[in-house]
Formats: structure tokens, sequence, C-alpha cells
């Protein structure tokens, strides 16, 4: 029982990561029903720049979080104005080939500027952990867990409360009718694409912290949380997170107990059994476990 728990918790923390990563793809298909496939390098900058802030600029390292966040949201803002502005109306499979290039092109533009080798982010949860009950509980895994309740519950907040969260919900359902009510759809997106930066850094903190290191394998790791995405629906914040933590469950489950009662299914096989749930949860539920049901009248 001890064992089961202690991978249930290790299951959650890895679901709270995904869970992130997965809230900053959702925000961009709710906003413009775009998959960004960008997200990962929006994560993996988030991580570096926490990186250069913290050990480069020696700000304080929950300070340099911040300053990630700003930067990711800048760098959401500048691609959105920059490039994806320009494809409004186009093809969504054109979009999407877009954001695929730009995740290799943020990938080289990392490495050109911080090079290739792992770096130690020196976060003040590395080694430190709680013992009770025969479990251990890493100060990483509860400082990620606690991130991914405070980042839905203020997602919550701001979408069922603030204006610029109505707004964009708004013009997530209708952008003409949106439009028609004043709301400008081109300030929407930019905003859409800025929050997903924001995600993406503590996402990218979350990815690197503890033993772990910022390397730039971080922006292809991230891309592991699409099944938490596409199972709990790409229009729902909170599917994103049931769905996070239902494939990080699985997954360190299949990792636990897969050798010793399956052992034929060979290694790795915990990397793949998050994209069989996605598959199995399709079959019977297209849009995902809170996605939004698309009614079409014929």
């Amino acid at each position: 029982m001890t064992e089961l728990l202690q991978l249930c918790f290790a299951g959650l923390a890895l679901g709270s990561r995904y869970a992130l990563v997965a809230l900053g793809f959702v925000v961009i298909f709710k906003a413009t029903g775009v998959i960004n496939f960008a997200q990962g390098g929006f994560v993996l900058f988030g991580a570096y720049m926490t990186y250069n802030a913290s050990r480069t600029w020696d700000v304080p390292f929950y300070l340099a979080i911040v300053v990630a966040m700003v930067f990711g949201a800048l760098l959401g803002a500048v691609v959105e104005r920059l490039i994806l502005r320009r494809m409004v109306g186009e093809p969504v499979f054109a979009v999407i080939m877009i954001t695929i290039g730009l995740l290799f092109v943020l990938d080289q533009v990392v490495t050109t500027i911080w090079g290739f080798n792992a770096l130690n982010l020196d976060d003040p949860w590395t080694g430190e952990s709680i013992e009770t009950g025969g479990l251990v509980f890493t100060a990483k895994d509860l400082w990620t867990i606690g991130l991914t309740a405070l980042v839905l519950g203020g997602f919550f907040v701001f979408f069922r409360y603030s204006r610029v969260g109505v707004a964009m919900r708004a013009t997530a359902l209708d952008a003409e009718a949106a439009l028609a009510q004043g709301i400008g759809a081109r300030q929407i997106y930019a905003l859409s694409w800025a929050i997903a930066g924001v995600i993406a850094a503590v996402a990218g903190v979350t990815l690197a912290a503890g033993r772990v290191e910022v390397e730039p394998s971080i922006g292809f790791v991230a891309l592991a949380a699409f099944p938490a995405m596409i199972v709990g629906g790409l229009d729902s914040p909170a599917g994103a997170v049931v769905g996070g933590l239902i494939i990080g469950l699985v997954q360190v489950l299949t990792a636990g107990y897969q050798p010793d009662w399956f052992p034929w299914l060979g290694d790795g096989f915990d990397q793949v059994m998050p994209y069989l749930v996605m598959v199995l949860i399709l079959l019977v539920r297209p849009y995902g476990l809170l996605g939004t049901k698309e009614v079409r009248r014929v």
C-alpha cells in the first residue's frame, strides 16, 4: 500500500507538470482554434529565462520566475503580432505547420544563446523532502502541485469574473458576435498568446527544477503533455488539468508495476501508455472528457 501511495503522489506531481503544459495548449486553442505546437518552445524559453534571471542576473529565485513569466508573455505577444496575425483567415493547417516550424526555430535560438550543456537551475527545492507515514514528499513535487492548483484557480477567477476573461470566452464562442459587441478579436488573440507564454514559463520551471537540469530536450519533453490535452478536451482548462493528472498517474503506475506484472511488454512501455489511454478515451468520448461537443445542423 505504501508503494502504491508513493507512486500515486509521484503520478500527481508528473500530471501537474503535464497539466501546466496542456493549459498553454488549451488557451491558444480556445481563443483561436489552433493547436500551438510551439508551446514546447515557449516552455524551453521559460526554463532558460528563469535560469538566466536567477544565475546570471542574480535575481532571487522566486522573483526570477516572475521575470521569466514576463519574458514569456512578451515572446507570446511578439510571435502573435509578427507572425500569427498575418495568418488570420488562412487555412488552419497552414497555421499549425507554422507553429511546428516555430518550435524548431525557438529550440535553435535557445541553444544559440545558452548552448547545449545542461545547466543547474539551483532552485531552493533541490534535495528538500518531507517524510511521513513511510511516504517521502519532495519539495519540488509539492511546489509543482501547489503551483498547478494556484494557476487553475487563477484561470477560473479570470475567465469567470474579469471583463477580459469574459471577452475571451465570448470570442472563443463566436468571434463575429463578439466583434459586433465591440470586443477586439485581435487584442484577445494577442492576450491568449501572452497568457500561454506565462503558463509555459511556470511549466518550464517545474520541468527543470529539483535534481533535473535545464537542457534543450525540455522543449520536446513538454510535448509529452499532448495526450493530456486531448484526453481532457481541447477547449477546457479544467479538462487540461484532469487529463494531465490522469496521464501522469497512468504513466507512473505503469512504470512502477508493468516491469514486474507484464515484463513481456518490454522496456519503456510507460512512454506508450499515455497514447494508448488517449486512443481508448477518444473512442468513447471523441471531444475528450470535458471538451465541448460540436453540434452540426444537417
